[in-house]
Protein backbone atom coordinates (compact mmCIF):
# COMPACT_ATOMS: atom_id res chain seq x y z
CA UNK A 1 0.00 0.00 0.00
CA UNK A 2 2.69 2.74 0.77
CA UNK A 3 4.42 1.59 -2.72
CA UNK A 4 1.58 1.90 -4.42
CA UNK A 5 1.02 5.54 -2.73
CA UNK A 6 4.29 6.35 -3.04
CA UNK A 7 4.14 5.25 -7.18
CA UNK A 8 0.71 7.85 -7.66
CA UNK A 9 2.40 10.79 -5.42
CA UNK A 10 5.40 10.46 -8.06
CA UNK A 11 3.27 10.64 -10.94
CA UNK A 12 0.94 13.73 -9.42
CA UNK A 13 4.55 15.28 -8.11
CA UNK A 14 5.00 16.15 -11.85
CA UNK A 15 1.32 18.21 -12.60
CA UNK A 16 1.93 21.20 -11.83
CA UNK A 17 -1.54 21.89 -10.29
CA UNK A 18 -0.30 19.34 -7.45
CA UNK A 19 1.62 22.57 -5.66
CA UNK A 20 -1.32 24.76 -5.73
CA UNK A 21 -3.85 22.08 -5.06
CA UNK A 22 -1.80 20.83 -1.81
CA UNK A 23 -1.17 24.64 -0.27
CA UNK A 24 -4.84 25.23 -0.54
CA UNK A 25 -5.94 22.21 1.33
CA UNK A 26 -3.57 22.69 3.84
CA UNK A 27 -4.55 26.02 4.38
CA UNK A 28 -8.36 25.40 4.33
CA UNK A 29 -7.27 22.34 6.88
CA UNK A 30 -5.47 25.51 8.89
CA UNK A 31 -8.75 27.62 8.68
CA UNK A 32 -11.21 24.54 9.94
CA UNK A 33 -8.77 23.51 13.14
CA UNK A 34 -8.42 27.80 13.76
CA UNK A 35 -12.32 28.55 13.53
CA UNK A 36 -13.11 25.21 15.79
CA UNK A 37 -10.94 26.96 18.24
CA UNK A 38 -12.74 30.02 18.17
CA UNK A 39 -10.18 31.69 16.27
CA UNK A 40 -7.48 31.41 19.05
CA UNK A 41 -4.33 32.94 17.75
CA UNK A 42 -2.19 29.77 18.92
CA UNK A 43 -3.76 27.52 16.21
CA UNK A 44 -2.88 30.11 13.80
CA UNK A 45 -3.84 28.76 10.36
CA UNK A 46 -0.45 29.92 8.25
CA UNK A 47 1.10 27.95 11.09
CA UNK A 48 -0.87 25.40 10.66
CA UNK A 49 -0.62 25.34 7.14
CA UNK A 50 3.25 25.35 6.96
CA UNK A 51 3.33 22.32 9.17
CA UNK A 52 1.10 20.26 7.34
CA UNK A 53 3.21 21.17 4.05
CA UNK A 54 6.62 20.73 5.33
CA UNK A 55 5.63 17.80 6.44
CA UNK A 56 4.15 16.24 3.54
CA UNK A 57 7.37 17.13 1.41
CA UNK A 58 9.63 15.37 3.80
CA UNK A 59 7.14 12.19 4.12
CA UNK A 60 7.35 11.76 0.12
CA UNK A 61 10.61 12.85 -0.46
CA UNK A 62 9.82 16.05 -2.55
CA UNK A 63 12.24 18.87 -2.86
CA UNK A 64 11.14 22.58 -2.68
CA UNK A 65 11.46 23.53 -5.95
CA UNK A 66 9.14 20.78 -7.64
CA UNK A 67 6.42 21.85 -4.89
CA UNK A 68 6.63 25.80 -5.82
CA UNK A 69 6.32 24.90 -9.44
CA UNK A 70 2.91 24.07 -8.56
CA UNK A 71 2.20 26.58 -5.94
CA UNK A 72 3.56 29.95 -7.17
CA UNK A 73 0.48 30.79 -8.37
CA UNK A 74 -0.47 31.55 -4.80
CA UNK A 75 3.17 33.47 -4.68
CA UNK A 76 2.17 35.60 -7.46
CA UNK A 77 -1.75 36.55 -5.93
CA UNK A 78 0.38 37.96 -2.51
CA UNK A 79 0.71 41.39 -4.74
CA UNK A 80 -2.43 41.73 -5.29
CA UNK A 81 -3.61 40.69 -2.07
CA UNK A 82 -1.41 43.44 -0.20
CA UNK A 83 -2.98 45.87 -2.95
CA UNK A 84 -6.13 44.84 -1.71
CA UNK A 85 -5.92 46.27 1.61
CA UNK A 86 -6.04 49.19 0.85
CA UNK A 87 -9.99 48.77 0.69
CA UNK A 88 -10.56 48.57 4.34
CA UNK A 89 -7.82 51.29 4.86
CA UNK A 90 -10.47 53.46 2.27
CA UNK A 91 -13.15 52.69 4.85
CA UNK A 92 -11.25 54.09 7.87
CA UNK A 93 -9.94 56.72 6.29
CA UNK A 94 -11.09 59.58 8.44
CA UNK A 95 -10.06 57.92 11.34
CA UNK A 96 -6.30 57.22 9.91
CA UNK A 97 -6.62 61.39 9.31
CA UNK A 98 -7.19 61.97 12.82
CA UNK A 99 -4.16 60.36 13.88
CA UNK A 100 -1.95 59.90 11.56
CA UNK A 101 0.94 61.84 13.26
CA UNK A 102 0.54 59.69 16.40
CA UNK A 103 0.74 56.68 13.69
CA UNK A 104 3.36 57.83 12.24
CA UNK A 105 5.71 58.26 15.17
CA UNK A 106 4.86 55.21 16.47
CA UNK A 107 5.90 52.77 13.32
CA UNK A 108 9.01 55.02 13.20
CA UNK A 109 9.71 54.16 16.63
CA UNK A 110 8.59 50.06 15.89
CA UNK A 111 10.18 49.37 12.84
CA UNK A 112 13.82 51.15 14.88
CA UNK A 113 13.06 48.91 18.03
CA UNK A 114 12.29 45.81 16.02
CA UNK A 115 15.50 45.99 14.37
CA UNK A 116 17.92 47.32 16.71
CA UNK A 117 16.58 44.60 19.05
CA UNK A 118 17.05 42.13 16.72
CA UNK A 119 20.42 42.70 15.80
CA UNK A 120 21.43 43.04 19.87
CA UNK A 121 20.00 39.82 20.63
CA UNK A 122 21.58 38.00 17.55
CA UNK A 123 24.37 40.38 18.75
CA UNK A 124 24.66 39.19 22.39
CA UNK A 125 24.44 35.27 21.25
CA UNK A 126 27.69 35.48 18.93
CA UNK A 127 25.77 35.65 15.63
CA UNK A 128 27.81 36.45 12.50
CA UNK A 129 27.90 39.94 11.15
CA UNK A 130 26.21 38.59 8.10
CA UNK A 131 23.51 37.01 10.03
CA UNK A 132 23.13 40.36 11.56
CA UNK A 133 22.20 41.99 8.51
CA UNK A 134 19.62 39.56 7.14
CA UNK A 135 18.22 39.77 10.82
CA UNK A 136 17.68 43.08 10.58
CA UNK A 137 14.59 43.42 7.81
CA UNK A 138 13.09 40.97 9.53
CA UNK A 139 9.68 42.54 10.32
CA UNK A 140 9.12 43.89 6.76
CA UNK A 141 6.95 41.76 4.34
CA UNK A 142 9.12 39.50 2.36
CA UNK A 143 9.74 41.36 -1.00
CA UNK A 144 11.16 44.34 0.73
CA UNK A 145 12.77 42.51 3.30
CA UNK A 146 14.87 40.56 1.16
CA UNK A 147 15.80 43.72 -1.16
CA UNK A 148 16.81 45.13 1.80
CA UNK A 149 18.90 42.28 2.95
CA UNK A 150 20.75 41.77 -0.24
CA UNK A 151 21.67 45.96 -0.91
CA UNK A 152 23.29 45.65 2.86
CA UNK A 153 24.58 42.65 2.39
CA UNK A 154 22.78 39.85 4.07
CA UNK A 155 21.21 36.54 2.70
CA UNK A 156 18.16 37.16 1.23
CA UNK A 157 17.28 33.23 1.84
CA UNK A 158 17.54 33.29 5.51
CA UNK A 159 15.92 36.87 5.65
CA UNK A 160 13.08 35.44 3.88
CA UNK A 161 12.72 31.92 6.63
CA UNK A 162 12.96 35.30 9.40
CA UNK A 163 10.79 36.84 7.65
CA UNK A 164 8.07 34.53 8.16
CA UNK A 165 9.00 33.34 11.06
CA UNK A 166 8.64 36.64 12.74
CA UNK A 167 5.12 37.28 11.27
CA UNK A 168 3.75 33.45 12.38
CA UNK A 169 5.17 34.20 16.14
CA UNK A 170 3.91 37.69 16.25
CA UNK A 171 0.41 36.75 15.27
CA UNK A 172 0.41 34.36 17.61
CA UNK A 173 1.81 35.67 20.52
CA UNK A 174 0.87 39.32 19.84
CA UNK A 175 -2.27 39.21 20.66
CA UNK A 176 -1.73 37.91 24.28
CA UNK A 177 1.16 40.49 24.70
CA UNK A 178 -1.42 43.33 24.04
CA UNK A 179 -4.23 42.25 26.39
CA UNK A 180 -1.39 41.95 28.82
CA UNK A 181 -0.45 45.09 28.60
CA UNK A 182 -4.47 45.73 28.62
CA UNK A 183 -4.31 47.69 24.81
CA UNK A 184 -7.80 47.32 23.85
CA UNK A 185 -7.78 50.26 21.12
CA UNK A 186 -8.02 48.51 17.74
CA UNK A 187 -6.47 51.53 16.44
CA UNK A 188 -2.74 50.53 18.52
CA UNK A 189 -3.98 46.80 18.05
CA UNK A 190 -3.78 47.08 14.55
CA UNK A 191 -0.66 49.27 13.94
CA UNK A 192 1.27 47.09 16.59
CA UNK A 193 -0.05 44.17 14.65
CA UNK A 194 1.10 45.57 10.90
CA UNK A 195 4.53 46.91 11.80
CA UNK A 196 5.92 43.94 14.43
CA UNK A 197 4.39 40.83 11.76
CA UNK A 198 3.81 42.37 8.31
CA UNK A 199 1.25 40.53 6.15
CA UNK A 200 0.47 37.43 8.57
CA UNK A 201 0.16 39.99 11.51
CA UNK A 202 -1.98 42.18 9.06
CA UNK A 203 -4.44 39.55 8.06
CA UNK A 204 -5.00 38.25 11.69
CA UNK A 205 -6.50 42.01 12.66
CA UNK A 206 -8.42 42.00 9.68
CA UNK A 207 -9.62 38.10 10.79
CA UNK A 208 -11.02 40.09 14.60
CA UNK A 209 -11.53 44.23 13.63
CA UNK A 210 -12.10 46.11 10.51
CA UNK A 211 -10.84 48.87 12.02
CA UNK A 212 -7.45 47.01 13.26
CA UNK A 213 -6.97 45.57 9.74
CA UNK A 214 -6.94 48.87 8.04
CA UNK A 215 -4.39 50.29 10.80
CA UNK A 216 -2.12 47.45 10.19
CA UNK A 217 -2.65 47.49 6.43
CA UNK A 218 -1.24 51.15 6.96
CA UNK A 219 1.26 50.12 9.38
CA UNK A 220 2.83 47.23 7.43
CA UNK A 221 3.37 49.62 4.10
CA UNK A 222 4.67 52.69 6.06
CA UNK A 223 7.20 50.59 8.05
CA UNK A 224 8.13 48.62 4.91
CA UNK A 225 9.09 52.40 3.48
CA UNK A 226 10.62 53.52 6.56
CA UNK A 227 12.73 50.69 7.10
CA UNK A 228 14.25 50.48 3.24
CA UNK A 229 15.09 54.24 3.81
CA UNK A 230 16.59 54.55 7.04
CA UNK A 231 17.44 50.93 7.98
CA UNK A 232 20.41 50.81 4.94
CA UNK A 233 21.68 54.40 6.65
CA UNK A 234 21.67 52.96 10.61
CA UNK A 235 22.98 49.68 9.63
CA UNK A 236 26.04 51.77 8.10
CA UNK A 237 26.76 53.80 11.31
CA UNK A 238 26.43 50.23 13.08
CA UNK A 239 29.48 48.34 10.69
Amino acid sequence: MTEEFYRIWVYLSTEPLLGLTVTLVAYQAGMWVYSKGKLNPLLNPVLIAVVILVGLLMLTGTDYQTYFDGAKFVHFMLGPATVALAVPLYSQFQKVKSTFPVILASILFGSATAALSAIGIAWVMGASEQTLLSLAPKSVTAPIAMGIAEAVGGVPSLTAVLVILTGIIGAVIGPGVLNLFRIKDWRARGVAGGTASHGIGTARALQVSEVAGAFASLAMGLNGLATAILLPILLGWLF
